[in-house]
């Protein structure tokens, strides 16, 4: 284990402040917590005529992942989930239909996510639950021609989910000749809803059929669905027309009034827009997809209440699954309920005069059903608990992080802030692998420049104590840079075959985007597979043996080799990144399990590498930050940032990982005052233990005693073996002290340790005394001996009383004595008058 404090050749500067940015950005993509408050239940007043509408999202991953990941984890998974939870409450919802969008699995042809899929919908058949469903892109064995185009004999979809099955339902009215898009005719509120299903790439023959069905039923509004309509933006909230949602909108939309309503997937996120057809008249347009979030969707869906009476159409966006996962297994991605613009919202639509052209009898049913969305979040907030809370807490500075056995490497970047030049040296506070920047000139970067490469401390990961980062400008994808062990550094030949963690904090830039920027990596192990007994591939053959980067969809890659090269390539992914916010990435491979699992931000993503123990290495090769290796070069450059990196030789537990804080609880005070000391004590020494780098710092008690202010405002620091030492020499009074000690790393401190001890007070002076004069012969008046003093105001006496004669001149001590008596009497009458004027005073 590294020592963590600084050494005479390297030093390291503490941060002014710590930007939280980051700390916000680490769970952006999770809702904030909904408390069972904020869904009590409607007044009872509030009736109207009302029913819902559910719609199921992509479920691509649901159906691949089910048996290998899903139920393994969890014990269920989302799909069916979704299905049995619909069945269940659509009484108490009013659910009289709903609406699938497309992409059933991820790979057509691949027979065990169908069979996923139709154990989950199965459930929505035998409880009697009619829905449409079409296919996506995935859904098909060739997503690049029109519908017609395709085999349909022999598309999976139609054996699976075609007008056979399709027919089974109540609401069925008919499929286009391919058997891949159907519509239906529900009833809700005593009035007639169509939902109209067309399929992914539909030819003009799939939109004359859709015509067809239109003319065939004049007076029924309609719902339409299909998989890809309207995109969104990549700020996650403007609405993107695309080609296919302009196609159908000019050839099957707009003149249609009787569409008010459409559906679509496909584009991962949510939102809307409202466009006037021919008509003059509003639709609305909604995306919903959740496929590359957080699980592959956590089971979200879309409940849509129709409040006939209001005229109003709400949405809530809820998950069953989180509800019914195991609680140790909970993160802070797993909400009930999304409250984004787009995914919780309400609209104005006056069904009667909005249907008036094409359906003038259209009219609210009776106005006796409740708020359902309200109802729906109080289901699904009833009895979760939520997440347990999040066991860290902002740094109180760079020094406040876990060390972690068997670290071989930690780049932190802290006190380098400016331009990383050819003189740059960006320390391993682990070992001896330092970091330095090649010159540009020497790589075949394109433009590259020095300045294009810096170190900044104005924004970082809330849950990094390194308050700085490096920062990679290569907008253009060729003007790339970037930072490299040197060629003995001992990371180098690092085995990691018995397992390994590698950490990094990443944010991409801004203006990231992914036909320049895609496929850039962050962390990279250079070398050249095709060279250490890699079997040749179609993709990457030449490519370094691990490497951590970004896909050109935003998802987080991670490519790495078995240990055994022969057993070639085993991959990570997360779900969609979003780009200007910082994320946590933690790897973790474990020998035992034979499983690499990637962390964002502490949660475990769902596609995980299988049957993978260790890390091949290509010797000879170094470690880089900032690019990918390909073809014995560097290229795809990093666009964004990089925080604090670290390399583990084994796997770890989020307990050890970079996010957590340093552990101040063993924290001691050895030694202290205590009791009464004596009066005249000059100093007290206060000693214990500590963290090493931490301050010990020394304060009047804030409770109890009264403190003394002077006493108190020491500081310390705990030495490199741990212990500590404050010597106090002011403000030691007599009386009572109560001082308490406390342990900090900067901003953070524990609680105090209390000192209570007392100061004895100073033995009254002695009382001053009188010189006694001396006679002639060595004598004093009342016969003392010479040198002797007679305390003020109390003369030598003999037993009876009498003063004492000491065989002196009595005619002497007569006067004398006479003298005396007569000062005693004017000096009692002086005090006396002196106490009448104070008094009078």
């Amino acid at each position: 284990m590294s020592s963590r404090l600084p050494s005479a050749t390297r030093t390291r500067r503490t941060a002014a402040a710590l930007t939280v940015a980051g700390l916000a950005a680490g769970l952006a993509v999770a809702a904030p917590a909904t408390t069972a408050a904020t869904a009590a239940a409607p007044p009872a007043e509030d009736l109207a005529s009302r029913f819902t509408l559910a719609v199921l999202p992509d479920t691509q991953f649901y159906s691949r992942y089910s048996a290998d990941q899903f139920l393994p984890r969890y014990g269920t998974d989302p799909f069916a989930t979704q299905t049995e939870w619909l069945t269940a409450h659509a009484d108490d919802l009013r659910i009289p239909f709903t609406l699938h969008l497309g992409d059933i699995v991820d790979r057509a042809g691949v027979e065990a996510e169908w069979r996923a899929a139709d154990a989950a919908m199965r459930t929505m058949d035998e409880a009697a639950a009619p829905y449409s469903i079409l296919p996506g892109n995935h859904d098909v064995l060739n997503s690049g021609v029109r519908d017609d185009q395709l085999d349909v004999a022999n598309e999976p979809f139609n054996r699976w989910f075609g007008a056979t099955r399709a027919a089974t339902q109540s609401t069925y009215g008919g499929s286009d000749p391919l058997g891949l898009s159907q519509f239906h005719i529900f009833e809700a509120e005593g009035q007639r809803f169509m939902s109209l299903a067309v399929a992914w790439n539909a030819s003009d023959a799939t939109l004359a059929w859709a015509q067809s069905v239109l003319d065939a039923h004049p007076d029924v509004p309609v719902i339409l669905t299909s998989h890809a309509l309207i995109n969104v933006a990549a700020d996650q909230t403007s609405p993107v027309e695309t080609g296919d949602s302009q196609r159908m909108w000019d050839r099957l939309i707009r003149g249609n009034d009787q569409i008010f309503l459409t559906f679509n997937g496909h584009f991962h996120g949510a939102t809307r827009q409202v466009k006037q057809n021919d008509f003059g008249h509003d639709v609305h347009q909604v995306l919903m997809d959740y496929q590359m979030a957080y699980e592959g969707g956590n089971g979200y869906l879309g409940l849509v209440e129709f409040d006939l009476t209001n005229g109003r159409l709400s949405l809530e966006t809820g998950s069953p699954w989180v509800v019914q996962k195991p609680q140790e297994s909970l993160t802070s991605y797993d909400q009930p309920l999304l409250d984004g613009e787009h995914q919780r919202f309400s609209v104005p639509i006056d069904f009667r005069e909005r249907f008036a052209g094409f359906a003038p009898g259209f009219t609210a049913g009776s106005a006796d059903e409740p708020r359902l969305t309200e109802a729906a979040r109080a289901i699904l907030l009833d009895g979760f608990e939520g997440p347990d809370p999040i066991s860290t807490e902002a740094p109180g500075n760079e020094l406040d992080f876990v060390e972690a056995e068997g670290t071989l490497a930690h780049w932190r970047f802290n006190g380098q802030d400016g331009v990383v030049d050819a003189d740059t040296v960006i320390e391993d506070i682990a070992g001896d692998n330092d970091l330095t920047r090649p010159d540009p000139a020497d790589t075949n970067a394109v433009g590259t420049l020095w300045e294009d490469v810096t170190v900044q401390s104005s924004d970082v990961h809330g849950y990094s104590s390194d308050a700085a980062a490096v920062c990679f400008d290569d907008s253009s994808g060729s003007r790339f840079s970037y930072l490299t062990t040197a060629p003995d550094a001992p990371i180098n030949e690092a085995d990691l075959s018995q397992g390994y963690t590698i950490e990094t904090f990443v944010k991409m830039d801004a203006d990231w985007n992914a036909s320049a920027n895609g496929w850039s990596k962050a962390l990279t192990r250079t070398g050249n597979r095709s060279q250490i007994g890699v079997p040749e591939t179609r993709w990457d053959w030449t490519a370094s043996p691990t490497a951590l980067g970004i896909s050109n969809l935003r998802e987080f890659q991670y490519t790495s080799l078995d240990a055994d090269a022969t057993l070639g390539d085993r991959v990570n992914w997360s779900g969609e990144i979003m780009v200007d916010q910082w994320q946590h990435v933690a790897i973790v491979n474990d020998p035992e399990s034979r499983t690499t699992t990637m962390y964002v931000d502490g949660a475990p993503v769902l596609r995980n590498a299988t049957n993978v123990g260790g890390m091949a290495w290509h010797e000879g090769h170094s470690w880089i930050l900032g690019a990918d290796w390909t073809d014995d070069a560097a290229r795809n450059g990093w666009h964004g940032c990089i925080g604090e990196t670290r390399i583990i030789d084994r796997p770890t537990t989020p307990d050890e990982w970079l996010t957590q804080r340093a552990d101040l609880t063993g924290f001691g005070v050895r030694e202290a005052p205590s009791g009464e000391l004596a009066a005249d004590v000059s100093s007290v020494r206060f000693a214990g233990v500590g963290f090493p780098g931490a301050e010990v710092r020394l304060a009047p008690a804030a409770e109890g005693v009264a403190a003394r202010a002077d006493l108190g405002g020491a500081v310390t620091a705990v030495a490199a073996d741990g212990t500590w030492e404050i010597v106090v020499t002011s403000g030691l009074t007599a009386g009572e002290h109560a001082v308490e000690l406390s342990q900090a790393l900067g901003a953070r401190s524990i609680t105090p340790q209390r000192v209570a001890f007392a100061i004895a007070a100073a033995a009254p002076a002695p009382a001053p005394t009188t010189p006694t004069p001396t006679l002639p012969g060595g004598t004093v008046p009342g016969g003392t001996a010479s040198g002797g003093a007679v305390p003020t105001g109390a003369p030598a006496a003999d037993v009876d009383g009498s003063l004492a004669a000491t065989g002196g001149d009595s005619g002497l001590m007569m006067p004398l004595a006479v003298a005396a008596s007569v000062l005693t009497v004017l000096g009692g009458v002086l005090l006396a008058l002196r106490r009448r004027h104070i008094a009078r005073g």
